[in-house]
């Protein structure tokens, strides 16, 4: 189960409360139901256990000889009806406050890729993808676990307290779903379609949660961490993030006019393959028969470079093989491809530069 970082008791039964006030009607909704079942249980529990006791043949009771009743029909039928309706009326509520995604002061595109999440501030100048944490030596327990394991990430989702969040979900590749517990707020993420979902969120702090729909072999590797900010200190971060975006892509213009040597290239190169490849295709690039080919001594990797380029940047439809032109720099989209042609034995010499993947990008 995601846990926030309040840590509920192990061993606690009851659905959380959260800390936003979907997540507190949602619980007295909760309370309320179980509530009445509760006592229709004991009820009928009740009945069914006096006239097994005090009606029984011991006794000398004779069992009554009528074939039907019907006003016990009519209570049976109305009695339930009553109920229903009773518990109908703040489930309704609840269900059309959850819907109601009207008038946000934030609004999020949330997209699910396999295994990692980008978000969008649809009204700022700021994206970026939010992947695992967790070292893989926890995850192959080479190294002790953390104290969040597997639910940490590289980077969180900001979000303002006290303010209507949007959240518009969907996907670029399966079914996957934004799932954050203390929020109240679990959301299908389809390809091709935008859902929507939103919180408010009463108080700061870190909340976490994780994909919560069987979406393939890194499911459990997909955490979803929010970090809620005062408006003031929100503000701030969004400003603080729409500076470093545009210096870095400013930085990216200037590397279009620069050649990088093969060292750094392949420094680079090394870095991002291990972070973003080698858990499909294996540190050794020898990948996973059957399941996601071999770089090392690939026809492709060794010979045919322009489809190499686009494999990385666009990725392959309706396959694991994700599109990274959103989730590298130019720099490490140049640098990962030329180490897969040169690492492993395949020594090809070839050098790709940012030039050559932003032609790619831009169609040229």
């Amino acid at each position: 189960m995601a846990a926030g970082d309040s840590h509920p008791d192990a061993y606690q039964l009851n659905l959380r409360e959260g800390v936003t006030d979907i997540s507190a009607q949602v619980y007295d909704l909760h309370m309320t139901i179980l509530i009445i079942c509760a006592l229709i249980g004991v009820a009928v529990f009740g009945v069914m256990l006096y006239s097994t006791i005090f009606h029984r043949k011991s006794l000398g009771v004779k069992p009554a000889t009528f074939h039907e009743s019907v006003k016990v029909e009519i209570a049976w039928t109305v009695a339930p009806f009553v109920i229903l309706i009773f518990m109908a009326i703040p489930a309704a509520k609840t269900l059309i406050a959850m819907e109601d995604t009207s008038a946000p002061d934030v609004s999020i595109l949330v997209t699910g890729s396999q295994w990692k999440w980008h978000y969008k501030y649809m009204d700022n100048d700021v994206e970026y993808y939010s992947v695992l944490a967790t070292q893989r030596e926890q995850i192959h327990n080479k190294f002790d676990k953390g104290e969040n394991y597997l639910l940490e990430v590289d980077r969180p989702l900001v979000i303002p307290t006290g303010k209507k969040v949007r959240f518009l979900m969907t996907s670029d590749d399966v079914i996957h779903s934004w799932w954050v517990p203390d929020f109240a707020v679990k959301k299908d993420a389809n390809p091709g379609f935008i859902n929507e979902a939103w919180t408010k969120v009463n108080q700061p702090g870190i909340y976490r949660g994780q994909c919560a729909e069987l979406c393939g072999k890194d499911h459990g590797f997909m955490p979803v961490v929010v970090v809620a900010k005062e408006p003031a200190e929100y503000e701030a971060w969004i400003s603080e993030q729409e500076a470093i975006q545009k210096k870095a892509k400013e930085e990216e213009q200037k590397l279009l006019a620069m050649n990088m040597s093969m060292d750094e290239l392949m420094s680079v190169g090394e870095r991002v393959y291990q972070s973003a490849c080698a858990a499909c295709h294996m540190p050794n690039g020898e990948g996973l028969p059957g399941v996601f080919p071999a770089l090392k001594g690939s026809q492709i990797a060794l010979h045919d470079m322009p489809k190499h380029i686009d494999v990385v940047v666009n990725g392959v439809s309706g396959t694991a093989m994700p599109s990274f032109a959103k989730q590298l720099s130019l720099k490490e989209l140049a640098a990962v491809i030329t180490y897969e042609r040169n690492a492993w034995g395949n020594s090809t010499g070839d050098t790709v530069q940012a030039k050559d993947v932003n032609a790619v990008i831009n169609g040229n």
